[in-house]
């Protein structure tokens, strides 16, 4: 019981401080910032997918090509 109390009082302590110390004007200097935050991430996130695109296509690309004189070269054995 001691715990709660000390907890809520703790509590009600740290948001009248945050109140004192600029609450409203905090609060969205922190939301800009995790804006331009979140928008770097997403042009990360597109230059990776795109590099990873590109990869996969040129890996299945070169599984064909392999593939296909595999089956190029099983084709004149048999013959």
């Amino acid at each position: 019981m001691i715990k709660f109390l000390l907890g809520v009082i703790v509590g009600i302590l740290i948001f009248l401080l945050f109140t004192y110390f600029g609450g409203g004007k905090t609060v969205t200097k922190i939301g800009e910032g995790l804006t331009d935050t979140g928008k770097k991430i997403e042009a990360v996130e597109g230059v990776m997918k795109e590099a990873i695109r590109k990869e996969t296509d040129e890996t299945l690309q070169g599984m064909k090509k392999k593939l296909l004189k595999e089956e190029k070269d099983l084709q004149k054995s048999t013959q």
